[in-house]
């Protein structure tokens, strides 16, 4: 992976090194497209990097499963065939058009580009909090796993109801002392299938109940937790080394709702190209908007080449449309 000092000037700067931005990057460079990326994480990856890394993903084409971080690592490495400049932990914020081609500002420097793809997934996210865990985030309380080994032979309390929650519930089993799941209603957003895995693996899922306080031991790392439960008027006491709080996140779009885009729902609104609003920004992955849109990996990898193709037309209408196949190139 390429990471280089800023450049001065590019025909594409993609905007999120998530997975559809990181294809992206391969498929620009496949075009001859020179290319840079810029993400304010100091990974590649997005999301996956920063929240699943150790989750296994199922609906990527060509993979039966394949780990989150092996996903990203094999999309890196795709994409180095063509040595794309990776501007990590840099934000891309103010937007402008000067004689024909835009200036992104990302934070102290400029990126003069012939156009713009925005991959940026849902934004920046913040994790929502644990009410009662003030004080504990980084002594016992996460909100994410990037990995698993720190986690062995420890009492986990998982709190939340949706898909991570699961996600985590059955990565965890395998390898911690206990795994309890707690959640503050009866039903779950997760898909029903995850669901079933978790409750067949025998771990205790505990609903209608809150958590209400942390507690350490002499040392003042965490060692238990304590519920309210609906159904039952005593407090629920339950020994715990770390509790993951996943309990979702909000997101913002950040500086791109100030560029003169078309945003539907927190999401950059583009046609059957995958282009805004204005010439030569396209969008593609979460955050790109449409009839029908369904929010998947496999459908930002198919938005990515869409998007690139049309850009190289953008930027050289002599250019083709349709560049081949890659199996035709030496």
């Amino acid at each position: 992976m390429s990471s280089a000092e800023t450049p001065s000037e590019v025909d594409l700067l993609i905007v999120g090194a998530g997975p559809t931005g990181l294809f992206a990057a391969y498929y620009a460079g496949f075009r001859e497209l020179r290319t840079a990326v810029v993400d304010s994480l100091p990974e590649p990856g997005g999301q996956v990097t920063a929240m699943y890394p150790e989750k296994q993903i199922f609906d990527v084409a060509g993979f039966p499963s394949v780990l989150g971080r092996d996903l990203v690592a094999a999309l890196v490495e795709q994409a180095d065939q063509f040595k794309p400049t990776y501007l990590l932990g840099r934000a891309a914020r103010t937007l402008s058009e000067v004689d024909g081609k835009y200036e992104v500002d990302i934070g102290g420097a400029v990126v003069r580009t012939g156009a713009v793809l925005i991959t940026a997934g849902m934004g920046e996210f913040t994790p929502r909090p644990l009410p009662a865990g003030d004080g504990w985030l980084g002594r016992g309380v996460v909100h994410f796993v990037p990995e698993l080994e720190p986690l062995r032979d420890q009492d986990i309390v998982i709190v939340g109801g949706g898909d991570s929650a699961f996600d985590w519930a059955l990565s965890l089993h395998p390898i911690a002392r206990s795994v309890t799941l707690v959640h503050r209603r009866n039903k779950f957003r997760a898909f029903a299938a995850t669901v079933r895995q978790v409750r067949e693996l025998g771990v205790p899922i505990i609903t209608d109940a809150e958590v209400v306080a942390l507690r350490g031991d002499s040392a003042g790392a965490l060692a238990e937790v304590e519920l309210e439960v609906k159904s039952d008027p005593a407090p629920v006491v339950l020994p715990a080394q770390t509790v993951v709080a996943a309990l979702g996140f909000t997101a913002d779009l950040g500086p791109i709702e100030s560029w003169g885009l078309e945003i539907v729902r927190r999401a950059v609104s583009v046609d059957t190209t995958m282009k805004t609003a204005r010439d030569r920004i396209y969008a593609a992955g979460d955050i790109a908007a449409y009839p029908g849109k369904v929010k998947l990996i496999a459908t930002g990898f198919g938005e990515a080449a869409t998007a690139v193709n049309n850009i190289a037309v953008d930027l050289n209408p002599e250019a083709h449309l349709f560049p081949g196949h890659s199996s035709d190139v030496a």
